[in-house]
């Protein structure tokens, strides 16, 4: 559900509207027309979408080790090399 924000559509109002406000609505719900504290007219104001482009420096080495957690990466079957935080340099399967 996307975020709108709100402005009051004259002076009169209270200090919320008047400042403007954001309201988490359905695309389907119809806009407000009046603020929901006061009853004054309100009116959408138009603003840039935020859009987030990909996680990958969630998941870099740096972020991980810095965050407390330990990455291995797959070398061979059943051997992993640690990448980035504490803990083994190997891990190997036995075959147990």
């Amino acid at each position: 559900m996307p975020i709108y924000e709100y402005i009051a559509s004259t002076e009169r109002g209270c200090e919320r509207c008047r400042a403007g406000f954001d309201l988490l609505q359905r695309l389907s719900d119809a806009p407000l027309q009046q603020c929901p504290h006061c009853g004054a007219p309100v009116h959408q104001r138009i603003s840039a979408p935020t859009v987030v482009a990909g996680n990958s420096h969630r998941t870099s080495e740096s972020h991980l080790e810095k965050h407390g957690f330990t990455q291995y990466r797959k070398v061979s079957k059943g051997v992993y090399e640690k990448t980035a935080g504490k803990g083994p340099a190997h891990i190997a399967d036995d075959g147990k």
